[in-house]
């Protein structure tokens, strides 16, 4: 009873009393009786945790429903079950924010480039860092025109260790976010490194980056995104839960976004079910540590 109380309490400025009660089934009566006694421990422990969801929900944790919300309440140091934290964010109307749907179009694989087999199909899922890369291009619209951002993703811990962006799409774009990735993780030879079959990713550029160092190609199908899924949901996340459907003002903004969003949001603290609700730096840290 007391949390149809606290909904009438919470829509009493803007909707009539005596509609609010019958709405919910409840005498005015038992509704000034109950805002009269002081609130009790638990609801005021309720009262606290909904403000800081509330407070969550004005970054990028809007994303999150309540499963991702629980284990980021709980990793602040809030006791609360999932059970609970789903029927406050019902109660009050606080959904998780749907992503806009995106179509990257940057694949173009007519070409005459040789095309790689898909060795990611046939390989065990990965039990360590740099065993299997991922590759993929996705456009950003800016007002100042499209933006190119070239990412490569750590299969294992779904940790974006590489990036480049560009007014482009050649094959340099592609080459500089290999680069990032092999200064910051230094893998050994007989890493898998896979993507589409863009031109891109078959031109002699990037084809000689990955012999240099002693990596494996390796592409999807022929019109098959699902062959590199992860990467793809990476690109939806970054594109919704970043931007939030929004267009930037020039590339200046957009880089600047994208850096935050890649480098403080996703990799540092967005939480990811696959991980067991952990980012993927905690993930890494973890297996470090183990």
């Amino acid at each position: 009873m007391s949390d149809r109380y606290q909904r009438i309490q919470t829509m009493e400025a803007d909707h009539p009393l005596s509609e609010l009660c019958r709405a919910l089934g409840v005498s005015r009566s038992g509704y000034y009786a109950w805002r009269e006694r002081a609130p009790s421990a638990r609801q005021e422990a309720n009262t606290r945790l909904l403000e800081e969801i509330q407070t969550l929900r004005q970054g990028e944790e809007a994303c999150y429903g309540s499963p991702r919300m629980t284990e980021e309440l709980q990793g602040r140091g809030h006791a609360c079950s999932e059970n609970r934290v789903a029927r406050l964010m019902r109660d009050h109307g606080l959904r998780a924010q749907a992503p806009p749907r995106w179509v990257p179009r940057t694949t173009d694989s007519n070409h005459d480039e040789p095309i790689a087999p898909n060795r990611l199909a046939e390989r065990a899922a990965p039990d360590g860092p740099n065993q299997v890369w991922l590759q993929d291009i996705t456009y950003v619209p800016t007002a100042e025109g499209w933006l190119y951002l070239a990412l490569v993703l750590d299969r294992w811990s779904r940790k974006i260790v590489g990036w480049a962006m560009a007014d482009h799409l050649r094959s340099e774009l592609v080459v500089s976010a290999l680069q990032m990735a092999q200064t910051q993780r230094q893998p050994g030879r007989g890493l898998l490194v896979h993507s589409d079959r863009g031109v891109q990713y078959a031109s002699r550029e990037t084809r000689a980056f990955l012999e240099t160092h002693g990596w494996q190609a390796s592409m999807s199908r022929a019109g098959n995104p699902y062959d590199n899924a992860w990467m793809e949901s990476a690109i939806g996340k970054l594109k919704s839960e970043v931007l939030g459907g929004t267009v930037p003002v020039d590339h200046a903004s957009a880089r600047q976004q994208l850096f935050a969003g890649i480098e403080c949001w996703y990799n540092q603290r967005r939480r990811h079910s696959a991980l067991g609700y952990k980012s993927p730096v905690a993930f890494e840290t973890q297996f470090m540590n183990n």
